[in-house]
């Protein structure tokens, strides 16, 4: 736990709660602590320092002190570098918040993700369509990789045989990756998963596995869905079920 005060820690807020008539509870994930709960105190007041800086998907440098489990904010700097996403980026960053809430413990440090993290906001941010579903994919891969929740890309997971580069393989929650059968919905060759497996390896820059990530964008995001939906407990996320709603109209 932490007892000291921290100062200059990178973090963007994921999430806000009011907390009193002018205080707020935020979930902020910190590079070097986590996700962390804090309270800022006065935020909602018309005249806090706090109220245009506490936003989502803006970088921010910040000071907190406290032992309990919801620490005490005490400055907040925003970083700049670019501007708030909007429309289609700006959902797919709250659907990374909303992974990251449901997915990751409180005080478990994943500084490798963090900067995973920052890479994938600031490509929401270029606005770029074309970007967007391979910064989601790798960024996916991440998050499962750095909690534990994907088995090794380059062989099957019951047996721990290597893939063959030209047999198709599908990624199951219940079974991890085994070979395709004729009724599986998405599958990738081998050396698709193999490729994959490179761009997470350890000194691989997040740019690598978004390069990885472009042969079967499709059929990626259909297994990498499932897998989510499967250890998040739901079978439709909130931010997803939203974009469904608005795309209806």
């Amino acid at each position: 736990m932490v007892t000291k005060r921290i100062s200059d820690e990178p973090a963007y807020v994921l999430h806000r709660y009011d907390w009193s008539e002018s205080s707020l509870i935020l979930e902020v994930f910190t590079r070097t602590y986590g996700r962390i709960a804090l309270v800022a105190r006065g935020a909602k007041k018309p005249a806090s320092s706090f109220r245009p800086i506490l936003l989502p998907l803006q970088p921010l440098h910040i000071a907190f002190g406290g032992d309990a489990e919801i620490r005490t904010l005490k400055s907040a700097e925003w970083q700049g570098g670019h501007v708030m996403p909007t429309g289609d980026a700006l959902l797919s960053g709250y659907y990374l918040n909303e992974l990251l809430m449901r997915l990751l413990a409180r005080d478990d440090p994943h500084p490798a993700l963090f900067d995973a993290y920052a890479a994938t906001v600031q490509l929401l941010a270029s606005q770029s369509l074309e970007a967007l579903p391979l910064a989601l994919r790798a960024f996916e891969l991440r998050l499962l990789r750095d909690i534990g929740l994907l088995p090794m890309l380059d062989a099957e997971t019951a047996t721990l045989a290597p893939l063959q580069p030209g047999t198709r393989y599908v990624l199951v929650a219940e079974a991890g990756l085994r070979q395709a059968h004729d009724d599986d919905r998405a599958s990738l060759p081998g050396e698709q998963w193999q490729a994959l497996q490179r761009g997470l390896a350890d000194g691989a820059l997040f740019s690598d596995t978004v390069r990885a990530c472009i042969p079967g964008l499709n059929e990626l995001k259909t297994q990498l869905r499932a897998l989510l939906h499967y250890h998040c407990g739901v079978k439709v996320l909130k931010t997803r079920q939203m974009m469904m709603d608005l795309q209806a109209f």
